[in-house]
């Protein structure tokens, strides 16, 4: 069977990260359905019209994410 013939699922990570998915396999651990389900290059342009920024949530936001340490204040060094 060829790709074109398979059906395929959009799933998403907790970093907003896309991928495709074969529809009917188990979900692999951290991915969940992003709600799109269909031939592979449906699903592929699915995933450039949603992920329009390829950064990881973290590195996109990472005040939101707490990701961000402050900085050490060094302007009081001797």
């Amino acid at each position: 069977m060829r790709d074109a013939e398979l059906q395929f699922e959009v799933v998403i990570n907790a970093q907003g990260q896309y991928s495709l998915w074969p529809a009917g396999k188990p979900m692999a651990c951290g991915w969940n359905e992003a709600g799109m389900r269909g031939e592979r290059q449906t699903c592929l342009d699915y995933i450039n019209q949603h992920w329009t920024d390829m950064r990881p949530r973290s590195l996109r936001d990472p005040v939101g994410a707490g990701l961000l340490a402050k900085a050490p204040d060094r302007s009081q060094r001797i």
